[in-house]
């Protein structure tokens, strides 16, 4: 088989032994002689099993009680729509620095009056917009103070588990797993739990839908914790099989974060110092995740070039996103660094062959 080294902004690159382990449980789960796929929720072994999924995300991000975690069917842009279904009551800010911030503030205009309080849309995305302190990719956890005291809500589907985060500074995180813990078709939901149930005078979804009020995935009475319906079984399954990786072979996700910020640092520095490519991101707002480059000026004519002669050196999801063009590497957190080292030496090689 060729080798192939994965780039993709996701679904992403998966822990091997994950992947492994999830093979092994569609044919028998928890020595039931039933597969993962056909094992009904209700079992013991299943709930269980949802237990200690919640109790590793609680441990690796130290998630306190008084948060409940939940596992929802769907993406992150159905919680476009879910999380100010459950929260915007007045009005809402958004700060809109990536197309997905945009959808995302174009969801909550369904529910109430919506302000984006800076966006950075008039370069493509390609920097934080100035007078604010939040960066594209949320790096650092800021106080309520910074933004006028306000409940902080985040989509962190590009970063959760690749650094520390202090949730008690948020009202809720919410994450689609296809990025750095597991496969897409499974949300994360980190949300305190006195924050629900306050809309009061909304005319739109007031009450809530049953299956949209967070309240009913979050009850515990008759085990409803994520499971009121059938969840995606295999999905949770491989999330849980990942953040084993995480904890014992990584070592936890301080561990996670270093290894991520040397793998970036490592493409970086290729992007700086290499004469064909240029970052599309100013420097003090680049990600440790998603790594943008175009070519050089007076070397775009080689962009078709490079995109073949890095996939037959078996780069995998280098394309770059429609708006911006070029190339996106991204290192999330099972990607190894051998495929960082490989990238890197492709740029070199073609640097080399086209001077």
């Amino acid at each position: 088989m060729k080798q192939a080294f994965n780039f993709n902004a996701g679904p992403c690159v998966l822990p091997k032994q994950a992947i492994e382990n999830t093979v092994k449980a569609l044919y028998d789960f928890d020595n039931t002689g039933i597969g993962i796929a056909e094992i009904s929720h209700r079992t013991p072994g299943w709930e269980k099993l949802m237990a200690d999924t919640r109790q590793l995300w609680r441990d690796l991000l130290n998630i306190p009680a008084e948060y409940e975690v939940l596992f929802l069917g769907g993406g992150a842009s159905t919680g476009f729509m879910d999380v100010p279904a459950n929260l915007l009551n007045k009005k809402a800010a958004y700060l809109q620095t990536g197309v997905w911030a945009k959808k995302a503030a174009k969801e909550a205009k369904l529910f109430g009056e919506t302000v984006i309080v800076a966006s950075s849309e008039d370069k493509t995305y390609t920097y934080i917009p100035k007078g604010w302190t939040v960066p594209t990719e949320i790096r650092k956890d800021f106080n309520a103070s910074e933004i006028n005291n306000v409940m902080l809500v985040a989509d962190m589907s590009s970063d959760i588990m690749s650094r520390p985060v202090d949730v008690k500074k948020y009202g809720l995180i919410y994450a689609g797993a296809q990025k750095n813990v597991g496969p897409a078709g499974v949300t994360v939901y980190i949300v305190k739990k006195d924050i629900l149930g306050k809309i009061t005078d909304r005319q739109y979804m007031n009450p809530l839908p049953t299956m949209v009020d967070f309240r009913t995935h979050a009850a515990e009475e008759a085990k409803n914790i994520s499971m009121f319906n059938t969840p995606p079984v295999i999905n949770i399954y491989m999330m849980y099989e990942t953040l084993k990786w995480v904890k014992e072979t990584v070592g936890g996700v301080e561990a996670m974060n270093k290894i991520n910020v040397k793998k970036s640092a490592m493409l970086y520095e290729e992007i700086d110092r290499n004469s064909m490519f240029i970052g599309t991101a100013e420097k003090d707002s680049r990600s440790i995740m998603n790594h943008c480059f175009v070519m050089a000026p007076g070397r775009e004519d080689l962009q078709d070039a490079f995109m073949a002669f890095a996939k037959e050196r078996g780069m995998v999801g280098i394309k770059g996103h429609r708006s911006v063009g070029g190339f996106r590497a991204s290192l999330y957190n099972a990607c190894p660094i051998e495929a960082v080292e490989a990238l890197v030496q492709c740029m070199q090689d073609f640097e080399k062959a086209n001077k």
